[in-house]
Parts: C-alpha cells; structure tokens; sequence
C-alpha cells in the first residue's frame, strides 16, 4: 500500500485529489494539511511513501517543506504540484530534492502514474531540465559572488586568472604594487575566498561559460 499526504492550502483541491488517488486499490492518503505548519507538524508522525506539495502557501511553499523532509527522512518522496510553470520554483524543487514537478492542468491518470512512480523511487524530472538548472544555479552563486566587486577589481581579478603576479598587473594598469595587493585583498574578501589561486581558477571558469554563452565568429 502506497501511503500520501497531501498539502494544499485549497480544501476543494486536496478533496479532489484524495478522491481521485483513494480510488486506487493501491494508494491510501493518511494526512492532509493546508499550511506549512501544520504539515511540517503532522508529516512525521505519519511517514507516508509520498508528500504530494502545492508549492505555494499561504505561509511559506511547498518547496521548503520539501527541503526539510528530505533533509530529515530522505526515504519520503516529495512531489511538487503547480498551477504555474516557474523557472524559478523548478529550480527550488530540483535542488530541495523533489521527485518531480507537475502542474495542475496534469490529467488524473497521469497523476496517479507521477505518485506511483514517486513511491517507487524514481525522478519525475527532465534529466536535460534538471541540467539546466543546476547550471543556472551554478551561473547564480556565480553571479553573486562578482557582484559585490568593482569594475576596477573585476579587471584585475581577470588579469588574475591570465596568471599576472601583483607587479605585472601593476605595469598594466599603471598602479603602485602596494594598491594592486590592497585590490586583490579587498577582492578575495568580498568573494569568501582565501587564496589567490582560488580565485584565479573561479575566474578561468566564469570566462570559459561566457564563451560558450556568447561564442565568437568562427
């Protein structure tokens, strides 16, 4: 017997739903609940197979119940149920550890199908898709680590990366040397990092994506 639970904060919604699968021989829902709280309360107790999860709520989303479940009992699957397709919510559900992502235009056999699937242990989830998004992902800590930089830090990072010591970065940009090692100081503090090489390589690896995003004539 696959056990379900259900979080939806539209009462008409998980009625449906636990209509639709408790007419399965197989499937039995042993819970339900509306907001965050209380599913995060009422989950545990109950361990079921599969958490069918509304990813929007009224106090929090499903996507963070998910992460939490999967962080505590990563037996338990969780499958994400939307009314949007949202890159953004993809990409919190591929990295929270969900089992798939479905929308709720989906038709009832097919859902059924996604909760069995789920219980089984598979991925619901585009294998090209979860690539994209955890290239995206990549893309964004990225991003967020040069975005506190300067534009004058940033070039010097790049001259980093061509693998310059501080004295030649200080001929090239006409600096005094002593400036030149208060930037990288200042460069390596803002980015979380300890070591020149490490920056070095985060740069080599931020221009090779660039390339490959925007590709030169050939």
């Amino acid at each position: 017997m696959l056990n379900v639970f259900l979080v939806d904060d539209h009462e008409v919604v998980r009625r449906g739903v636990r209509e639709l699968l408790e007419n399965e021989e197989d499937i039995t829902v042993v819970g339900e609940a509306g907001t965050r709280k209380s599913a995060l309360a009422e989950i545990p107790p109950v361990h079921p197979d599969v958490v069918l999860l509304d990813v929007r709520l009224p106090d929090g989303d499903g996507i963070e119940i998910c992460r939490e479940i999967r962080s505590s009992a990563p037996d338990i699957a969780c499958l994400m149920l939307t009314s949007f397709a949202d890159d953004e919510a993809f990409l919190g559900a591929v990295i929270a550890g969900a089992s798939g992502y479905v929308l709720k235009q989906i038709l009832g056999n097919d859902l059924v199908t996604s909760v069995r699937r789920a219980g089984k242990g598979e991925s619901l989830l585009d294998p090209s898709m979860v690539a994209k998004a955890r290239a995206r992902l990549g893309r964004d800590l990225e991003d967020e680590r040069l975005r506190p930089l300067s534009p004058q830090e940033r070039r010097i990072l790049e001259l980093i990366s061509e693998g310059m010591t501080n004295r030649e970065i200080a001929d090239t940009m006409f600096l005094a040397e002593k400036t030149v090692r208060n930037y990288v100081s200042n460069l390596l503090l803002k980015m979380g990092m300890k070591h020149r090489t490490e920056a070095a390589v985060f740069a080599v690896r931020v221009a090779e994506r660039q390339k490959k995003s925007f590709p030169g004539p050939e």
